[in-house]
């Protein structure tokens, strides 16, 4: 159910959380009834970016930043085809877009697509509050699906835990297609599609190299099929611990010892491919101003995040694996979180963040140059 974006700000619509909290504000974007877990994201730019990364696919997602919509929605800036968050929560709605590369607001776009949203609520205590409890399951109410508080409450504890889901296969390309390189081809690489930015084989494209972008339901045999100098898998939405498919793909990959590089989603099945486990974080981290410690180099870099999931590996040793020895290679400096793994004796590595960085920081695009090292060296 949708409606004008006019008449949206003068609906009433109602935020709750599954301990019960409630926060009360007007709709935003479309009208109706929306569940999915809700996190928070600490971006002050770049909110169309994070509205269509498929890793946030039932997920609803606070903006900490005040101001939201204040450059409107162009065409260029698209990570998928659709925005793909459940949900959307927003202080203070910009009431006229302004950038010369808008073509609709924010709300407007909500509203097209369908995604129920809420504005004018306390987004600072919410955001404390999440942090405090942890991320949680949420519905946002408006209109006519604006039932009594207590039943409000009960279909939201109805709805599905983020822990458990298995969501690649729901967001990932049904279709294998080819991104170009840009100028002379040098490599070619299959990467299976998880959740896939836009923006990832693009950058991998820059640096001269043909993707083969494959389904999540990819086999061994048909990532082989494409003859790949090397290995790709992508980010996602879900939890790793029900990605078995995807895992026993890359335990191929490395029993090959093709060159691999895993990211977000992909750091985390290079995890449970080498036999670590994985565990859920109280409330992630999602944004694109975290501070992570190449511990390869020293460099601190400044990076963009989307996970509620991390690996747990031991942080200062050398652990024995399948497939050789492998090491933490970069680290969180907030809360100490694996944020990269490295394989010593197979061309291997994955981070937890996005080096594709849009939008955010391009501290971590050298990992895409790390990548083709990787295949350089094979190929040599």
């Amino acid at each position: 159910m949708t409606t004008s974006s006019r008449g949206a700000h003068r609906t009433p619509a109602v935020l709750v959380l599954e301990d019960g909290r409630i926060f009360r504000g007007r709709a935003y974007g479309a009208v109706g009834a929306t569940f999915g877990e809700a996190v928070f994201s600490t971006g002050m730019t770049g909110y169309q970016e994070t509205l269509t990364d498929p890793s946030y696919h039932r997920q609803v997602v606070v903006m900490t930043a005040p101001h939201v919509g204040n450059t409107g929605i162009n065409d260029e800036d698209m990570e998928s085809k659709k925005i793909w968050v459940s949900g959307y929560v927003v202080r203070d709605p910009a009431r006229v877009p302004s950038n010369w590369r808008s073509t609709r607001s924010l709300d407007e776009e909500l509203t097209a697509q369908g995604v129920v949203g809420i504005s004018g609520i306390d987004t600072r205590a919410l955001t404390r509050h999440l942090r405090e409890r942890g991320a949680m399951r949420v519905g946002i109410f408006s209109g006519q699906a604006l039932p009594d508080e207590g039943t409000m409450l009960a279909e939201v504890r109805q709805a599905p835990e983020m822990s458990g889901a298995d969501l690649s296969a729901e967001v990932a390309t049904t279709e294998a297609y080819v991104v170009p390189a840009i100028g002379e081809k040098k490599f070619t690489v299959a990467a299976v599609d998880l959740g896939i930015k836009g923006m990832t084989p693009h950058r991998m494209a820059e640096r001269g190299i043909e993707v083969h972008v494959l389904p999540a339901t990819a086999t061994v045999d048909e990532v082989y099929a494409v003859e790949p100098d090397g290995v790709f898998f992508s980010n996602g939405p879900g939890d790793p611990a029900t990605a078995d498919h995807p895992v026993s793909v890359m335990q191929g990959v490395l029993e090959r010892g093709t060159p691999l590089f895993g990211i977000c989603f992909g750091n985390q099945i290079l995890g449970r491919a080498l036999g670590f486990g994985t565990f859920k974080l109280k409330y992630g981290h999602r944004g694109i101003n975290q501070p992570v410690q190449d511990r390869t180099t020293g460099k601190v870099e400044v990076t963009a995040h989307n996970h509620g999931f991390a690996v747990d590996a031991p942080l200062d040793q050398v652990s024995d694996t399948p497939y050789g020895r492998a090491e933490v290679s970069h680290v969180c400096l907030n809360d100490n979180v694996v944020e990269g793994l490295q394989l010593l004796d197979r061309p291997a590595f994955s981070v937890q963040y996005h080096p594709e960085a849009a939008a955010g920081p391009h501290d971590a695009a050298y990992l895409f140059d790390r990548f083709v090292k990787l295949m350089e060296g094979q190929r040599a």
